[in-house]
């Protein structure tokens, strides 16, 4: 909880400096019927700092507490681990800027370390080139859907019915507001199975690995999107490509992710970072911005300046092809630090760690009373079907210390008996075998 030094005698020079006598006054041209009347709200009385930190920390107990509990709840947010230089690094003072680097002569080191992001994160896709971030995963596997319109000139894109079902919702409501039509391709296997009805689309969407875990056959993708003159866009888990064949290496034109398992506290669902790549033909079409390396006027000493930001909503507004308006710079220098941090060896070792967990998971858990629901291959999660409601499983397990995965009847109503289950580098032995050993208990 921050300190807020401003007294009233500050708010009234501030107001007097700009020309305004009172509060009301500064916000005088919002409608009458649009503002909230002085004491109609009802709140309970003022507290004093340490009774409103002691308020505070009785509301946060009801959440619950990853250090009390054992995580095994993926679904796009994971529990892996982060490097303590991370925290070292974002919590410096000349890190905590509030707004984008658009002096370079001032913001050379920012510059410099977005650039590092732009480079490690299009060689993990191992695509042509990245921007400097985005604000999450599903605004930028949106944001990708709306350039393949700009680029083919077709009002329609098509995706999984396996990519997250968040990130379709986002997708749906960009493409509401543009008037552009979406084709869900059906994914009955745990992977997409039917690429036919992607007939006159600008691009065909899939997940790699998908929402279920699965393995995405990409050859596959890529040859149904040549077939139906689409572009291909993959949305990307970056840890997963640090072990399975990038995305680039298919032929994807534009690669999309969620850069929050590299670095980025779970926090309580945010902030994230999305993470946006595609070749190098559509830079001029790619939204937000990008970060690029060039020399002094006199001499050969390197410098970084934003190079390209062609397409966002505060630059001639009503021209605008792109939401996008800033990047979430902080959490894409966490990535940063993380991948250095690693390094390729590290990231494989953590891709490697998290496959062999997952393979001994889904052994002791089938063995306790849970099938597998698809046999395709999987990385960090799986689908298990379950032979008790898994709500009620989820929520007696809670009891065990386990916090246990996502039951998917809210996401589809086919499997309404499953569970989904994610395994990364950070679950031991002890822990996998106590979660069978549990839900053996709660099945019993």
């Amino acid at each position: 909880m921050p300190y807020i030094p401003h007294t009233d005698t500050d708010r009234r020079e501030m107001l007097a400096t700009i020309g305004a006598h009172s509060i009301d006054e500064l916000f005088r041209e919002i409608p009458e019927n649009l503002r909230v009347a002085p004491g109609s709200l009802d709140l309970p009385p003022a507290l004093d700092e340490h009774r409103l930190m002691a308020h505070l920390r009785e509301i946060s107990k009801k959440n619950v507490n990853l250090a009390d509990v054992t995580c095994f709840l993926g679904a796009g947010i994971y529990d892996r681990y982060i490097p303590a230089t991370v925290g070292a690094v974002i919590s410096r003072g000349e890190f905590l800027t509030a707004y984008t680097p658009y002096q370079p002569e001032a913001s050379q080191g920012y510059l410099q370390a977005i650039y590092e992001f732009q480079t490690m994160v299009a060689e993990l896709y191992g695509m042509d080139l990245a921007n400097a971030s985005m604000y999450d995963g599903a605004t930028s596997m949106a944001e990708a859907a709306i350039m393949s319109t700009h680029i083919k000139r077709l009002e329609k894109v098509a995706v999984s019915a396996a990519v997250h079902p968040h990130y379709r919702q986002v997708l749906e409501t960009y493409c509401w507001s543009m008037g552009i039509d979406i084709v869900v391709l059906p994914a009955e296997t745990g992977a997409t199975n039917d690429y036919s009805a992607a007939d006159g689309v600008s691009s065909v969407i899939v997940q790699y690995p998908n929402f279920f875990g699965t393995i995405e056959d990409l050859a596959e993708a890529r040859r149904a999107a040549d077939e139906k003159g689409a572009l291909l866009i993959v949305v990307a888990d970056p840890v997963a490509c640090a072990l399975l064949k990038p995305p680039g290496a298919f032929g994807a034109d534009i690669v999309v992710g969620e850069g929050q398992p590299m670095g980025v506290a779970m926090g309580l669902g945010g902030p994230m970072v999305g993470l946006f790549c595609c070749k190098k033909e559509f830079i001029r079409q790619i939204p937000g911005r990008i970060v690029g390396r060039t020399k002094e006027a006199h001499g050969d000493k390197p410098g970084y300046v934003m190079t390209l930001r062609t397409r966002e909503q505060d630059i001639r507004r009503e021209k605008a092809t792109s939401n996008i308006c800033t990047n979430e710079a902080l959490m894409a220098l966490a990535a940063t630090v993380y991948m250095i941090a690693l390094g390729k060896n590290g990231m494989q070792q953590v891709a490697t760690s998290s496959v062999r967990n997952t393979q001994y998971a889904i052994q002791k858990l089938t063995a306790a009373g849970a099938k597998l629901h698809f046999s395709g291959k999987v990385f960090d999660e799986f689908v298990l079907e379950l032979p008790k409601d898994p709500v009620e499983v989820r929520d007696a397990l809670l009891k065990h210390g386990i916090l246990a995965g996502l039951p998917l009847g809210d996401y589809y109503g086919e499997l309404k008996n499953c569970l989904l289950v994610a395994v990364t580098e950070l679950r031991t032995k002890a822990e996998i075998d106590k979660f069978a050993c549990a839900l053996g208990e709660v099945l019993a």
